[in-house]
């Protein structure tokens, strides 16, 4: 094998590899092209959004149902809003709740839909009004040592 042969060959799999990291990269930061059919808007508001961030996954009995498309603060109830893209394909009863939880111990944070039991669907641009905002780890273990120092204070 001649040297521009050689050469030729290392450019091709160099290429591949590049091209191979780049799928990834989209893969690993959700920005690859969501296959979304006719994707509906949703609003839902939460006293505290956590660590959730634009493009989040939005599941449903574990299923990716849409994505965050907006987070934003809104200076007249002083709560985040949080917009999310739902795929045309699924909808979701009007006392549909909606909560931010974590996956794992210390992974990503997604919106979860619980749906309801009601008859009636949400549609294009409404409010779920039924949140639950994240859970933030600091905040449990600041009220569970100020508890277990006020038990210690109580027994003295």
């Amino acid at each position: 094998m001649n040297r521009t042969a050689l050469d030729l060959w290392v450019g091709i799999f160099v290429a591949i590899g590049f091209a191979a990291l780049a799928f990834l990269a989209m893969k690993v930061g959700n920005l690859s092209g969501a296959n979304m059919v006719d994707a509906y808007v949703l609003r839902a508001n939460f006293e505290n959004v956590g660590g959730l961030k634009v493009r989040g996954p939005v599941k449903s009995a574990g299923v990716v149902v849409g994505r965050v498309a907006e987070i934003h603060f809104d200076p007249q109830s002083y709560e985040a809003v949080v917009t999310m893209n739902i795929d045309g394909r699924y909808h979701f009863p009007k006392d549909t709740f909606a909560a931010i939880f974590t996956s794992g111990l210390l992974g990503e944070q997604y919106v979860g839909l619980n749906v309801g039991g009601d008859e009636k669907m949400l549609n294009p641009g409404d409010k779920i009004k039924k949140t639950q905002s994240a859970v933030v780890l600091e905040q449990m273990i600041g009220q569970f040592l100020f508890s277990k120092a006020a038990d210690g204070q109580e027994k003295k």
